[in-house]
């Protein structure tokens, strides 16, 4: 950790062990003495923090941006391992916590950060700490640890449903780089690391009742050289073979699912954008199945040309098996279509059906189960894994989508296997938060998938898909122009790209 000086992350290694564990507390093989070992160098090193500082600052402010974007600055966070708070400090959380066993670490971090909150603690038994976290933050500190199964064990404490847990640690193919530069001044002297591969640390993650959502390589030249580290630490490292050279390991992790408690059904807000469906309407009101504790249909009409709009209204002003509502978008686009519909939802659960019914309406039950047995946290369908019905999907328009679930799967960091099948799902809370953080993206989008496909991998959700038999659609005509919309779908590959993958 060619960095593990004075900033925040690299200290975290320090987090070990607890500031005054009990032999009922701690009971592991020889803990206390690594405890205070550990201690006892990591306070030596906290007099010296800023004789280290400058020649690990490119490697400190890279873990600074990547983090930053991966926090929503607002947001509630404790760091174990928070060293001199540098990191933590960097988040800008609303309400942030620093865990550190060295309390020379813990001063500094006190006098420089008064507005966040310090406890001297021990990674492996965080008892102490009664509150739980939007994101949990071990940088640099996995290798440090002690027992790192017990340490995430401890980390659970501090989740609730929607933590995000995340971490960094060095690759082992830089031992003896970072041994070197420890030894010629240019890194902060470590006692004996763990040296950990990702395969390590997502099956410690399963021991610990945690579930992997993604992971990739950062910094290839954790030296400041101006034009050559930015190409080196944000493209090179992320193409291979470049990356299996990389120095840092990122991983993301949540708690493993486990369903809402018997009882607590969610109620469901299904939004059916319609232009030029009017055959289809009658049939969407009568299949679509009432889910959760009640279920509203939401019809967004977007000016067609047919009599859609009337058939709608006829049918809604006719007392329909389920509540339903209209609206007209003044905007183009089924982007603009869910969006507004979103936005009028009154309910927990927000669902897209496309009017086209090339997805059964019945087939909306299994999205609604795997969310809310929290598989995912975005459940999006996939028309690419069974056969489909003759017609349902031209041979070029399949090529195109294989190749983008590819490259969107690549940028994503997640596995998405269709990329434009219509039906997606999620919480409306969810929901609100990629909406908040849209104009990081722009509003590039007049299809709606990327729009949310990309807030989701922003916000680190869990994206599972759920494979369905796509049909021809039996009324109508595609709105979907396959050689300018696939024009729009590679600059939206690119953007993506500049956005989620290459930062």
């Amino acid at each position: 950790m060619i960095a593990k000086l004075t900033h925040s992350r690299s200290q975290a290694f320090k987090e070990i062990v607890s500031s005054d564990p009990t032999p009922d507390s701690i009971n592991i093989h020889g803990i206390e003495e690594y405890r205070e070992e550990r201690a006892r160098h990591w306070d030596a090193q906290a007099e010296r923090t800023y004789r280290w500082a400058q020649p690990a600052q490119a490697y400190h402010a890279r873990l600074n941006e990547i983090y930053r974007l991966l926090v929503p600055a607002g947001s509630r966070v404790v760091e174990l391992g928070c060293g001199t708070g540098d990191l933590l400090a960097a988040l800008k959380p609303g309400y942030g916590l620093g865990v550190e066993v060295s309390r020379g670490m813990l001063d500094q971090a006190a006098r420089e950060y008064p507005h966040l909150a310090f406890t001297h603690a021990d990674a492996h038994d965080l008892s102490g700490i009664d509150e739980t976290f939007d994101f949990v933050v071990l940088s640099d500190l996995l290798n440090e640890l002690h027992d790192v199964q017990t340490a995430l064990n401890e980390v659970r404490r501090l989740c609730h449903r929607r933590t995000r847990i995340i971490c960094n640690f060095h690759s082992h193919l830089w031992y003896f780089p970072l041994h070197l530069a420890r030894h010629s001044g240019l890194a902060t002297p470590t006692l004996p690391q763990n040296w950990l591969t990702k395969e390590d640390v997502r099956n410690l993650c399963t021991l610990a009742g945690l579930e992997f959502i993604t992971s990739w390589e950062e910094i290839l030249l954790p030296l400041r050289v101006p034009v050559i580290d930015t190409l080196c630490n944000k493209f090179l490292c992320k193409i291979w073979p470049f990356n299996h050279l990389a120095l840092t390991h990122m991983m993301v992790a949540r708690l493993q699912p486990t369903p809402l408690e018997h009882g607590k059904q969610p109620s469901v807000s299904i939004v059916v954008p319609a232009r030029n469906e009017a055959g289809n309407i009658t049939a969407i009101m009568e299949r679509t199945p009432d889910l959760g504790s009640h279920t509203e249909l939401i019809f967004v009409e977007g000016g067609s040309s047919d009599n859609t709009r009337e058939t709608i209204q006829n049918l809604v002003d006719g007392q329909t098996r389920l509540p339903a509502r209209l609206f007209e978008q003044s905007g183009r686009g089924k982007g603009d279509a869910v969006r507004l519909g979103f936005a009028e939802a009154k309910n927990d659960v927000l669902i897209i059906l496309d009017a086209d019914l090339s997805v059964a309406p019945e087939d909306l039950t299994r999205f609604f189960d795997a969310l809310v047995a929290n598989k995912g946290e975005f459940i999006n369908g996939v028309r690419l894994v069974y056969p489909m019905q003759k017609k349902a999907m031209r041979f070029f328009n399949l090529l195109g989508n294989k190749f983008f679930s590819l490259g969107f799967s690549y940028v994503l960091g997640q596995p998405v296997k269709d990329t434009l099948c219509g039906t997606k799902v999620l919480y409306r809370s969810d929901y609100q938060r990629i909406a908040d953080n849209r104009a990081y993206f722009g509003n590039f989008d007049p299809f709606g998938d990327f729009d949310l496909l990309f807030g989701a991998a922003k916000q680190s959700f869990r994206i599972v898909d759920i494979p369905i038999r796509y049909q021809a659609r039996v009324y109508g005509e595609t709105n979907i122009s396959r050689w300018s919309d696939g024009w729009l779908l590679i600059k939206m590959l690119a953007i993506a790209a500049k956005k989620l993958k290459f930062v």
